[in-house]
């Protein structure tokens, strides 16, 4: 009985201890109060505080690590690298939202993504030093030529797609001229009722020369913008008959027929290379299917005969 009278006087003045440490440093409450202060304080805060909070996360977050990435670009960028992704740019019809400053800021985030990339597959994968190299060089030598690689891509397929439409173009060009239009008109009809690349680039001299850029100079330019052999010996046509005074209808109807004939010869040298192109597939992929379709039944007999 007695210790059981103790027991209970120790835990009554544990108890008042406690109530006491409690009451005399309140920590929950003096944590959510402050807590609730620094939420009304950034509800109250002027709009100038809180801007940086409110900005989407591109601009909070991708337009810093752009700019980080393209100071880097530059420095391991060349000196002339501005007028060579300039030019690239301009033989893939500069691509929307595509500048000089984004194509060297994505090949520095390009490497740094291939080579973590790289590092994660070899670190799970488990794999030896060699192809542990292989892969982190690897991942990150592709990851900063992988934005070439798109601009090369999109310029030979816009290549190919202006080298299709030029001949039909060159075409309504003269049958425009020889009907009485001026080749500034002519060129004009082309831009308004062809589509494609093409006539994106007439549209664009158009607008150059409505700027004040003369002729030759709009036209130069054209050929400066393109890869295309065809484009460019029909521009150096045009600028040497708009030169000597030469009759527009004359040179385009020679340019013209000068066109199709390459783009016959062009159709017949693809024709020709068909049967090389197919050889492969034939011995690879079709040859083995018929020799099991015509020697399978042959080859079961036999192992069943003997």
């Amino acid at each position: 009985m007695t210790l059981l009278f103790v027991m209970g006087l120790v835990l009554i003045a544990v108890a008042i201890a406690l109530v006491a440490l409690a009451w005399g440093n309140p920590v929950e409450a003096g944590g959510v109060a402050r807590s609730l202060a620094v939420l009304q304080a950034m509800t109250d805060a002027p709009k100038e505080l809180t801007k940086d909070l409110e900005k989407p996360f591109g601009e909070r977050v991708l337009e810093p690590l752009q700019a980080r990435a393209l100071r880097v670009g530059r420095r391991l960028s060349g000196a002339n690298s501005v007028d060579r992704i300039r030019r690239k740019l301009d033989f893939a019809g500069n691509p929307r939202d595509w500048t000089v400053d984004r194509v060297v800021s994505a090949k520095v985030i390009g490497a740094v993504s291939l080579l973590l990339v790289g590092t994660s597959l070899s670190l799970l994968l488990d794999i030896g030093l060699t192809m542990t190299v292989f892969l982190v060089v690897g991942g990150l030598v592709l990851g900063f030529f992988v934005p070439n690689l798109y601009l090369y891509q999109q310029a030979h397929e816009r290549s190919e797609r202006i080298q299709r439409e030029l001949a039909d173009a060159v075409d309504l060009l003269t049958i425009s001229v020889e009907s009485g239009l001026g080749f500034d008109a002519a060129l004009q009809q082309v831009a308004r009722n062809t589509d494609g690349p093409l006539a994106e680039e007439f549209s664009r001299v158009l607008r150059e020369m409505q700027l004040g850029q003369g002729r030759g100079d709009a036209l130069r330019a054209l050929s400066e913008r393109s890869n295309v052999a065809d484009l460019q010996t029909f521009v150096s046509a045009m600028i040497q008959a708009d030169a000597f005074g030469i009759p527009m209808g004359q040179v385009l109807r020679i340019q013209s027929s000068e066109m199709r004939v390459k783009r016959r010869q062009r159709a017949e040298t693809k024709a020709q290379q068909v049967p090389v192109k197919i050889t492969v597939p034939l011995i690879f992929c079709i040859l083995p299917c018929l020799f099991i379709a015509v020697m399978g039944p042959a080859v079961l007999s036999f192992m069943d005969n003997f």
